[in-house]
């Protein structure tokens, strides 16, 4: 009898059993092992795509005249009518609103009152010189008598031409009481109304001079330098998509708004009737690519390992995953902008990095064309998925 067959004999039926059962776990590891090796996972990707030599800058903004004039008294009081409404049309004269008049009235009055004693003065001092002159001739006065005789008279001239002065300024004060409109236009703002006291040079009304519109937008600061005087864009309006006109700069303000940190930019437009004030408009101009390149890529693509931001890489010749460490510059409503480490023609796991290991190999899920995300563009971040 052999040694095997000794030992089997010697052991209890229950440890055979327990052998057996040892044995066909070690195969199902071996197995199961060799399975795990076999695993190649679908991913989903995006490809960089190659950034254009120019970009395309859009802003929207309103349209307006180029002149507008806030109009307001030229002396102070209480409005008393109020002639012309929003949207309204002028000309020049129209009469758009009053004032009490009654103290400047009053002023007029006081006026006529001293300009006709100046004038009985002058009557006056008149008479006085020329008996002056004539007892002078006569040796009957002394030529210093004279002289005070036509000093007087001088002075009471110079008093009677102060009083038509102060006349003629109190009549205009009058007619200042009436608010008129200057240029053909169209009402655009109303600032005060009836029964308000304003006072010299405050607006009431804003007026719309009929001519060049234009179109003012707010450009931030990283695209200012884009902008300069006589610069050619394109205008679209979102009342007429058939409606394109070709604008130019005309000014680019010289500082940033305190509150925005934007430069006002305003865009002259032809005459076309079609273009009505407060019309909102788009304005599209090109710009030369030379700031540093940004890639969009979906969220879901960002991983972020030992306190860096990483992607996986798809190396196509071996299907295999590989991890790379990228520069986050911002994140947008469409996802995340890189602005180190992708390059065009990456392709990066879009979904699941949760999974991927280093030379994990992979296959790009189902047969559609590849998803590409342009540089430079948050809003083409992805739009082909393979």
């Amino acid at each position: 009898m052999s040694l095997s067959k000794s030992i089997t004999k010697r052991l209890p039926a229950a440890g055979l059993a327990l052998i057996a059962v040892a044995a066909l776990g070690l195969a199902g590891c071996s197995q199961e092992k060799a399975e795990v090796k076999d695993i190649i996972r679908p991913v989903k990707v995006v490809q960089i795509a190659q950034a254009n030599d120019t970009r395309e800058l859009s802003y929207s903004g309103s349209v307006r005249a180029r002149t507008e004039m806030n109009l307001g008294f030229r002396v102070n009081g209480k409005i008393t009518e109020r002639l012309a409404d929003i949207g309204q049309r002028v000309k020049p004269g129209d009469v758009l609103a009053r004032i009490d008049p009654a103290d400047y009235e009053l002023s007029v009055r006081s006026a006529e009152a001293g300009l006709d004693a100046a004038e009985r003065q002058v009557e006056t001092v008149d008479l006085t010189r020329k008996r002056a002159e004539q007892l002078f001739a006569k040796n009957f006065t002394s030529k210093s008598q004279l002289e005070q005789a036509t000093l007087s008279y001088n002075q009471a001239v110079a008093t009677r031409d102060s009083a038509r002065s102060q006349l003629a300024q109190a009549k205009n004060q009058v007619g200042y009481t009436d608010l008129k409109a200057g240029q053909n236009g169209i009402v655009t703002a109303i600032n005060a109304d009836v029964g308000q006291v304003v006072g010299a040079g405050t607006p009431v009304m804003t007026v719309a001079v009929d001519g060049e519109k234009e179109v003012l937008i707010a450009v931030p600061e990283t695209d200012i330098a884009d902008f300069k005087p006589g610069k050619v864009v394109k205008a679209s309006f979102w009342s007429d998509d058939a409606l394109t006109l070709n604008g130019k700069v005309r000014e680019v303000a010289g500082s940033a708004d305190q509150q925005s940190r934007t430069f006002a930019v305003r865009v002259s437009l032809p005459n076309d009737q079609r273009v009505l004030l407060g019309m909102t408009a788009n304005i599209e101009a090109s710009a030369d690519n030379n700031s540093p390149q940004r890639v969009s890529i979906p969220l879901s693509a960002l991983a972020q390992k030992d306190g860096q931001s990483i992607v996986w890489t798809v190396d196509r010749s071996g299907d295999t995953v590989h991890e790379r460490t990228v520069k986050v510059a911002e994140f947008t409503a469409d996802g995340v902008r890189v602005a180190e480490g992708l390059k065009p023609g990456d392709v990066v796991v879009a979904a699941g990095t949760q999974f991927m290991t280093e030379n994990l190999k992979v296959k790009l899920a189902g047969d559609a064309t590849q998803q590409s995300a342009s540089a430079d563009d948050e809003s083409d971040a992805a739009r082909r998925v393979r």
